[in-house]
C-alpha cells in the first residue's frame, strides 16, 4: 500500500531528522520535506501567531495544507502542546500528536505521545546570575532560549539564542531598553532536543498502528477508541476506575475487538478502590 511512495512530511523545523529514518525503513516510502512551506501559519509557541484549534484540528489542517500546496497524496504532520500534565501535578509536559493522511486510499490515522520529558520552563530574569541559572536548567546551549521584556510582549522578540555571547548580550540589550527580562525555552524542534526524542517516540508509535491492520478488513490503523473501567480490586473483587479494557475498532468496516487487561494485570491494588479505600 505505500511501499516506493512519496511521503510529505510538513515541517520546517527539521523533524524529518527523526521521522523520515522511521517510516523510510518501516513503510519503504521515499520521504521529502517541502522548500518554503510556512507551518507558523497555524500558531507559533511564542506566540506571535494564535494556534486557533485544537491540537488535532490543527495537525489536521496542517498536513491537508501542505499536500494541497506541494500536489501530494501521503503525508505526516505534527503539533506539540507544552504545560501542566493534565494528570499529574505541578508536572509539565510536552504532549504531541502526529497525523498521517493517505488520500489515495482514504486513510488518517494519528499518534499522541504525552511526556514528561521535557525542559518548558518560563522565567523573569533580574540579572545574569539568575540568567546563567536559567540556561543551566534547560541545558543551554544544546537548547535554545528565548528572550523578551515581559511573557505577553509581542514587541521584541528574540528567538534562537544559542551561544552565551548573544544570550548575555541580548539581555543586556533588553534590560536596557525595557527594564525586564524574560526567558522561555525555544521549544521548536530544531532547537530543542528534548522535545525532538518525544517526537521521535510519537513517530515510532504511529508506524506502529499503521502497521496495526484491521482483523477483518486488513485496513491499516486498526487502534484503540475507548476504554472500559472496571479492573477489580485485589481485596474485595469489586470494580474499580481503572482499565479492565481497551476496545480496537476500524476506522473503514466497523469491526471492532475488545482486549482485556490491557496494562499486565488482572486485579488493581487495594489502594485504588473506592470501597477498601474510600
Amino acid at each position: 500500500m505505500f511501499k516506493n511512495r512519496k511521503l510529505l512530511i510538513a515541517t520546517k523545523h527539521h523533524k524529518e531528522q527523526v521521522i523520515a529514518p522511521i517510516f523510510e525503513k518501516g513503510l519503504g516510502v521515499h520521504c521529502f520535506v517541502p522548500d518554503n512551506y510556512d507551518s507558523d501559519i497555524f500558531g507559533t509557541f511564542s506566540g506571535e501567531v494564535e494556534r486557533k484549534n485544537t491540537a488535532v484540528a490543527t495537525v489536521r489542517a496542517k498536513c491537508l495544507a501542505a499536500m494541497e500546496e506541494f500536489d501530494c497524496d501521503l503525508a505526516i504532520a505534527s503539533e506539540g502542546s507544552f504545560g501542566s500534565h493534565p494528570s499529574i501535578f505541578f508536572a509539565q509536559a510536552d504532549d504531541e500528536f502526529l497525523i498521517f493522511i493517505d488520500k489515495k486510499n482514504d486513510l488518517e490515522i494519528i499518534a499522541r505521545e504525552l511526556s514528561l520529558n521535557t525542559n518548558f520552563y518560563g522565567e523573569n530574569i533580574p540579572n545574569k546570575a539568575a540568567l546563567q541559572d536559567f540556561a543551566d536548567k534547560i541545558q543551554f546551549p544544546a537548547h535554545a532560549i528565548i528572550l523578551r521584556s515581559k511573557p505577553d510582549d509581542l514587541t521584541t522578540i528574540e528567538k534562537g539564542i544559542t551561544t552565551k555571547s548573544e544570550l548575555e548580550d541580548t539581555f543586556q540589550q533588553l534590560m536596557n531598553q525595557y527594564g525586564s527580562v524574560y526567558a522561555e525555552t525555544d521549544m521548536r524542534a530544531l532547537y530543542n532536543p528534548t522535545r525532538m526524542d518525544v517526537i521521535k517516540v510519537a513517530a515510532q508509535k504511529l508506524l506502529e498502528t499503521i502497521k496495526a491492520e484491521c482483523p477483518s478488513c486488513k485496513t491499516p490503523g486498526f487502534s484503540v477508541t475507548d476504554s472500559k473501567q472496571g479492573l477489580p480490586c485485589s481485596w474485595c473483587s469489586a470494580p474499580t476506575r481503572s482499565t479492565l479494557s481497551f476496545i480496537y475498532s476500524c476506522k473503514k468496516c466497523s469491526f471492532s475487538s475488545e482486549k482485556m487487561y490491557p496494562h499486565q494485570k488482572t486485579t488493581e491494588e487495594p489502594g485504588f478502590c473506592d470501597f477498601c479505600n474510600p
